[in-house]
């Protein structure tokens, strides 16, 4: 399959190439309109070039197609994780996953934020997650742990036995001044109530 998209490329990278070949010989007049209606009688008019056009045509919508084919579905493959059942086949939005894994953040109190991406390739599921810390985080013990733990829910939940890759990515620490900092900041949007220091008499 892998061969099959590899000369597809080629071959949409050689038809683009001579559609480019051929607009630079226009714009630079070394092709006159005589020749060209010249080819275009002698196409016609020439038995074995008919047919030469003609299956030229059938394979490029054939080609076209297929490839078309194989890149939209591998695309719909990679939305979904897909396993079967002694009832039938069933697939699971990868979507649904990364929910699955977002949940976790409640569980660690050192993770302020998680984002998840799940991508399903032929090796296995590969899990990346951008991660924002609090300050008072370990990172590699975190992390590790969070690895397990995102890697044994995903087991647990779906069930499968394909290789499980966990990529963790911090991509900020926040700090005790940092919170601190946005508290007050809260507090500052809060409104006053006018007289609210005022007790009844």
């Amino acid at each position: 399959m892998r061969i099959f998209t590899v000369l597809g490329i080629l071959f949409y990278a050689v038809i683009i190439i001579l559609i480019g070949v051929i607009f630079i010989v226009f714009s630079l007049n070394l092709l006159q309109p005589q020749d060209i209606n010249n080819l275009l009688v002698y196409a016609q008019e020439s038995p074995n070039s008919k047919v030469i056009i003609g299956l030229s045509g059938l394979l490029l919508i054939l080609i076209s197609f297929s490839f078309a084919q194989l890149i939209l579905g591998r695309f719909q493959r990679e939305k979904t994780i897909a396993f079967a059942t002694s009832s039938g086949e069933v697939t699971i939005a990868l979507s649904a996953v990364e929910d699955l894994i977002r949940r976790l953040a409640g569980i660690i109190p050192e993770i302020k934020e998680l984002r998840p991406d799940v991508i399903a390739t032929k090796k296995g599921i590969i899990v990346d997650l951008r991660v924002v810390l609090k300050s008072e985080a370990n990172i590699p013990e975190l992390t590790a742990r969070l690895q397990d733990i995102t890697k044994s829910k995903i087991q647990e939940v779906l069930g499968i036995e394909e290789q499980i890759i966990i990529k963790i990515h911090v991509t900020k620490i926040i700090s005790a001044e940092e919170k601190e900092k946005k508290r007050r900041d809260i507090e500052k949007e809060e409104p006053t109530i006018p007289f609210s220091g005022y007790g009844r008499i």
